[in-house]
């Protein structure tokens, strides 16, 4: 397998932009030399970190740590090609470890040289169609989840909208609002010692996630005097990544100047209801009202304290609290609902993919 060189058949349309494994723009086609645009189905290959592939069949170009492979042959499935290597993703992300520690990266003669089995080519087509197959069911299945999210984002909203009776405080006077800070040079203070303070960073929480549980870093009882310190249930915002998602940290810990940390508001508030109220898509887009218009956003101690927010009666909290939780628990937890059936197809299809592209040698 070869990776081919870029080709250029017919015109016309947006051009997507590959970068890092991601779609990065769609930009005009007369922005982009014609020699580095693909106009026929391809494989990518993402050679850099998460080692990964993608199927593309729109015009499209990419940066230099990423690759494509258009495959012409008689009796080659390209799609089957595509399939194949999916299940070849820990093998080669192992070779590209071993290349490279810090950032694991492949080279195009790693994938070059990879040996793909070709039964006959009809039975290349059925095992694409039945995964085809799959592919569809998986993506109908995200795309009811999404509709899902949105739904519960626009009841979330509705349960949040308080009436104007109710009293309406700035956050800063029912909370505790200051910013983190990071001990320097860091590398300094990272320490293997268990007995070292959790180093809570942006890559220890999930995306999509509430609680911080664990980190992967942890730093010196000198570097922690140098920081600051969160407590469990104490919020923490982060002030550039992931800008102004709220979550509740779990552990003591503690944060780098990245981060913002929200305690002492029990007085005021529900742990839960504040948490729901600053993710609700009305607080969310003050902060970035305030924080300003430019690409890179900065959500300083000084705009949290300063976005107004009501504080409906306990028993009202409470009441939104458990129809959130009900919702919330149906659109994100993997263990019920559509993300229980997401993730169990999910394993079912790499099941029989597997299962469908392990292949005998032949001698």
């Amino acid at each position: 397998m070869t990776a081919s060189k870029m080709k250029t058949i017919g015109g016309g349309g947006p051009i997507r932009v590959f970068a890092g494994g991601q779609t990065v723009a769609d930009v005009a086609e007369d922005a982009i030399p014609a020699k580095n645009i693909v106009r026929v189905p391809s494989i990518i290959v993402k050679s850099r970190g998460h080692i990964g592939f993608s199927y593309y069949e729109r015009p499209f170009t990419h940066k230099t740590e990423l690759w494509s492979y258009t495959i012409d042959a008689p009796g080659v499935d390209q799609k089957f090609v595509y399939y194949y290597l999916l299940t070849q993703v820990e093998k080669l992300q192992v070779l590209a470890r071993a290349t490279s520690v810090k950032l694991p990266q492949l080279s195009v003669r790693d994938t070059d040289t990879l040996n793909v089995p070709m039964p006959p080519f009809e039975v290349q087509r059925e095992i694409v169609r039945v995964l085809d197959k799959f592919t569809q069911l998986e993506a109908e299945l995200e795309a009811e989840l999404d509709a899902r999210r949105t739904q519960y984002d626009y009841y979330a909203g509705e349960l949040l909208t308080i009436d104007e009776g109710v009293r309406r405080v700035r956050i800063g006077d029912v909370a505790t609002i200051v910013r983190g800070a990071s001990p320097r040079p860091i590398q300094k203070f990272i320490t293997s010692d268990p007995e070292g303070v959790p180093w809570i960073k942006i890559g220890d929480v999930p995306a999509d996630g509430k609680y911080i549980t664990s980190t992967a870093q942890r730093v010196t009882i000198e570097g922690a005097a140098k920081s600051r310190r969160v407590l469990p249930g104490d919020f923490v915002l982060s002030n550039s990544m992931s800008f102004g998602r709220p979550y509740v940290s779990q552990i003591e810990g503690c944060i780098h100047d990245g981060w913002l940390a929200i305690s002492a508001f029990e007085d005021s508030f529900e742990r839960d209801y504040l948490y729901y109220l600053l993710r609700s898509t009305p607080v969310q887009e003050e902060f970035a009202r305030r924080a300003g218009a430019g690409t890179v956003k900065n959500l300083n101690a000084d705009i949290v304290r300063s976005v107004v927010i009501p504080v409906p009666p306990r028993a009202e909290q409470k009441r939104v609290i458990d129809l959130l939780d009900h919702f919330d628990a149906l659109v994100n937890d993997i263990r019920i609902g559509l993300p229980a059936e997401l993730a169990a197809r999910r394993k079912q299809y790499e099941y029989y993919r597997d299962r469908l592209l392990t292949f005998k040698e032949t001698v």
